[in-house]
Parts: C-alpha cells; sequence; structure tokens
C-alpha cells in the first residue's frame, strides 16, 4: 500500500488531501459538475417568503435531474439566494449539458430572476 493511502471496503481509497482535479484523473470517466446560480427573489418580503420558493425550486431541481442541491449563501437575505448543485456522471459533455439545462428552466421561473450562474467540471 502506497503512503498516504487508507484500505477501504472496494480497494484503496486516497486520503482527500489532494485537489479534485488529481482525484478525478486517477479515477477514469469520473466528472464532477458543479453548478452555482445567483438568485434575487423580489416578491419575498420575509424570510419565510424567500424560504418558500427556495425550497419548492430545490425540490423541482432534485426531483426531476437528480442533483444534489443546497442553498449556500445569503442565507439571512430575504430577497437573494445562491443556491449550489452538483452532479457526477462519466461524460463531460453530458454532465455541461444537464446543467445547462437547469439553468435554462430556472430562467423561466417566475417566481425569481437568475442573476449569474457559474458551470465548472472537474
Amino acid at each position: 500500500m502506497s503512503p498516504g493511502a487508507v484500505p477501504g471496503r472496494h480497494g484503496r481509497h486516497e486520503v482527500l488531501g489532494q485537489d479534485v482535479e488529481s482525484l478525478t484523473t486517477k479515477w477514469i470517466g469520473v466528472v464532477i459538475g458543479v453548478l452555482t446560480m445567483e438568485l434575487t427573489i423580489p416578491g419575498a418580503m420575509s424570510l419565510k417568503d424567500k424560504r418558500r420558493v427556495i425550497k419548492g425550486l430545490k425540490d423541482r431541481i432534485f426531483h426531476r435531474h437528480n442533483v444534489s442541491v443546497a442553498e449556500v449563501g445569503d442565507l439571512d437575505e430575504h430577497r437573494r439566494s445562491v443556491i449550489g448543485l452538483a452532479m457526477v456522471s462519466n461524460d463531460r459533455r453530458f454532465t455541461d449539458s444537464c446543467l445547462s439545462k437547469i439553468v435554462d428552466e430556472v430562467r423561466q421561473v417566475h417566481t425569481l430572476s437568475l442573476v449569474d450562474y457559474d458551470i465548472e467540471l472537474f
């Protein structure tokens, strides 16, 4: 066993001290897609209004696209939110296409506005 390796049930697992890029090159075919979206919720008058809209959006995205979704920023701002999504696949084009499709769907939601977004593939 190489230094820094930890035995696992299904072979060796490297200690997570390395950057994501070097980890994904070891696992041939693993693509990690991360989408970050900055949103505004103009109709929200309270955090309760905002959380209702964001929860509905997160649930809809999760069930339609099988991705991990979380609110990751502006948690205490009642008219702004940052949503993070993660997806694992074996095809870069497929991952990019799915995340782009999610962006297009979010643009169609009338209760919020997409301010900015970023797609990263590792």
